[in-house]
């Protein structure tokens, strides 16, 4: 069978620093049922984690490989490839993994990549005898593989052909829409040894060992990951695809905003997002104290946390609903907001602390990119990391906040208590031209307005008005997440209000312009 290689960097998965320990198998020697009942398991993809890796040649003990390895006999491998070829046949459905020969410190492996199944649930035989007719399901649970109980196999039959978004078929696509730069860029930044084949290896073969593409030869398809990975402007097939950086030097209500918008390859994208708000954001305050050498140092907002939570959205966000990640830069704080927001098994008291653990990943695919890049550490590690970010730099806490719908999530980032309340570093980054409210005094419903300006200006039409309404107003199809949270830093401002305090769940509920809020329409738009 020919060499084939997989498009992650082998020695650094072996460690467990790109691929979690729980999605790693290793055998010393050749099983066949016990290799079977672990198709079944990362097939099935119980937690949307992304399917798993079986190493055959390689012992482990607690967990960890033993290196170097035990190795497969040379005259033995083709066979165990042909024995793993049948076996993917007795699953029900059929499943067939990738396999990859690797030589590790002179010894020989296979590596399985067993992608979570495009058809599950998946179930396989309990035995491999000519007796045994008994099949049952296999799901992953921590680091082992074991048979489904009652619950289980009631939830995972609930998954019955539900494959997350990011690992679907682009229908509307096709093979030509995946640019092989973009992909050979990605194996070689990430040092895959499949980067030294991509060059002489047909196109349609390397998107197959990426598990970017499916379906025959003669109608090959690109998964929705290809597409947003490895094509130029992903936008085309999942419109609002881009992160949004707008600053608003005066606060949400002020008549001066600037924006920059970034597209393109989910891992070009949020890299020039972040070197852009790097570049006008972040700055180092140093204090010097009387009768002492040495200075403090702070930063105004820890960068790490800034990245750790943009990276998150553009991980967590869903790709099927039509709104932008958006990066809002206030005098006094930053505010991150994704659409939709965390799935319902997630406690948010315990996500605030650090603590909450998801039970389903809604983009399996994005992340498995992602944290290959470096730009993430894994699943479940993103508000540690920005909590432990914001304790070292002496940072307020942050606030994550999403609504009972779970329609948004929006992370605000308080500047440090010390540091001046600024926006921009013009000596550094010339920001792009401000525009004024007064450039669009005719034009109240323009999209180039801040949505923002645009509620409080229907407002002053109408006097008071139900969420729904200003919805319509604003051309929009239902009630955006976004929409939520543009009325929660408004009324936060104290630019607007509800009309019935009191009750601020009721059905009823109306906003109106505050006092404040006409005052500063008064003077942001003459007669």
């Amino acid at each position: 069978m020919p060499s084939i290689r997989l498009p992650i960097n082998i020695d650094e998965a072996l460690k467990g620093h790109t691929v979690e320990w729980e999605r790693l198998e290793f055998k010393k020697g050749w099983n066949p049922e016990a290799v079977l009942h672990n198709l079944c398991a990362f097939a099935n993809d119980f937690h949307n984690l992304g399917g798993g890796y079986i190493v055959i040649g390689i012992e482990e003990k607690d967990g960890q490989p033993i290196l170097p390895p035990a190795g497969i006999p040379v005259n033995r491998i083709d066979k165990i490839q042909k024995d793993i070829l049948s076996l993917g046949y007795k699953l029900q459905p059929s499943y067939h993994p990738i396999i990859a020969p690797y030589v590790i410190q002179d010894r020989h492996i296979l590596i399985l990549w067993a992608p979570g199944g495009q058809t599950r649930p998946y179930k396989a035989p309990v035995s491999l005898s000519k007796e045994a007719k008994e099949f049952a399901y296999y799901i992953r649970k921590a680091s082992a593989t074991v048979r489904a109980n009652r619950n289980d196999e009631m939830e995972l039959l609930s998954l019955t052909a539900t494959v997350p978004f990011d690992d679907r078929i682009a229908h509307q696509a096709s093979l030509d829409d995946l640019d092989l730069v973009l992909i050979r860029d990605f194996l070689r930044e990430v040092g895959s040894k499949l980067y030294d084949d991509a060059k002489a290896m047909d196109f349609a073969q390397l998107c197959h060992q990426m598990h970017i593409v499916t379906g025959p030869g003669e109608m090959l398809k690109p998964l929705n990951v290809g597409l947003l990975f490895f094509n130029e402007d992903p936008a085309l097939f999942f419109p609002q695809t881009q992160i949004d950086v707008v600053q608003f030097p005066d606060g949400p209500g002020g008549d001066v905003f600037t924006e920059k918008i970034f597209k393109g390859p989910l891992n070009r994208m949020v890299k020039e997002a972040l070197a852009y708000i790097n570049t006008i954001l972040i700055e180092e305050v140093v204090i010097k104290q009387r009768g002492k050498p040495e200075a403090v140092r702070f930063y105004n907002y820890p960068y790490e946390a800034l990245e750790e939570a943009l990276v998150n959205a553009v991980y967590h966000r869903s790709y099927e609903i039509r709104e932008p990640i958006e990066v809002r830069i206030l005098p006094d704080g930053v505010t991150i907001a994704s659409y939709p927001g965390p799935d319902r098994s997630v406690n948010i008291d315990e996500l605030r602390t650090g603590h909450s653990v998801t039970r389903r990943y809604r983009n399996r695919r994005i992340g498995e990119f992602l944290k290959e890049l470096n730009l993430t550490e894994g699943r479940g590690t993103g508000i540690p990391k920005i909590l432990r970010a914001i304790q070292k730099n002496g940072s307020p806490m942050p606030v994550f906040e999403t609504d009972d719908d779970r329609t948004y999530f929006v992370a605000r980032f308080p500047i440090h208590p010390k540091a001046p309340q600024r926006i921009t570093k013009e000596e550094r980054a010339e920001p792009e031209k401000p525009r004024h409210q007064s450039q669009y005094q005719s034009q109240y419903q323009s999209d180039k307005q801040p949505l923002s300006t645009r509620i409080c200006l229907y407002l002053t039409q109408t006097t008071d008005a139900p969420i729904s309404d200003i919805s319509e107003h604003l051309g929009q199809k239902r009630v955006s997440g976004q929409l939520k949270v543009v009325l929660k830093d408004l009324m936060t401002q104290g630019i607007i209000e509800y009309t019935m305090p009191e009750k601020p769940q009721s059905r009823l509920q109306r906003y109106r312009l505050t006092a404040s809020g006409k005052e500063w329409l008064k003077g942001s738009w003459p007669d």
